[in-house]
């Protein structure tokens, strides 16, 4: 079956740095196009981070410039490197996965379950 995990989360000062990862089975990882996500408290899902099979990538205005989304494709795994974190960065961050190039939009497939940044 699917599965979408994610790691990396924690808390960091502001200003602070951190790199989340996805790792991934049961999917034909390459083939997939991946999102990061993220929800913040009392608010909806919001998509933070987007790259296609190609390789290209979208980014929300807020992180641009501060984030960049890789892949890679051996490792079946989706990484998203934050720099200059702020506390409005704060937030669960999901990855999400789907055979269609989705971008920012939330309909993705398959999700993670989440993992938790906190900078302050």
């Amino acid at each position: 079956h699917v599965q979408l995990v994610e790691s990396g989360g924690g808390s960091v000062e502001i200003g602070g740095s951190l790199t989340l990862s996805c790792a991934t089975s049961g999917i034909t990882f390459r083939s997939y196009s991946m999102g990061w996500f993220r929800q913040k408290p009392g608010l909806g899902r919001e998509g933070v981070a987007y790259i296609d099979t190609d390789g290209g990538t979208d980014y929300t205005y807020s992180v641009a410039g501060r984030f960049t989304i890789s892949r890679d494709n051996a490792k079946n795994t989706l990484y998203l490197q934050m720099n200059n974190l702020r506390p409005e960065d704060t937030a669960i961050y999901y990855c999400a996965a789907d055979h269609f190039r989705l971008n920012l939009s939330s309909g993705y497939r398959y999700w993670g379950q989440g993992t938790q940044v906190t900078v302050s």
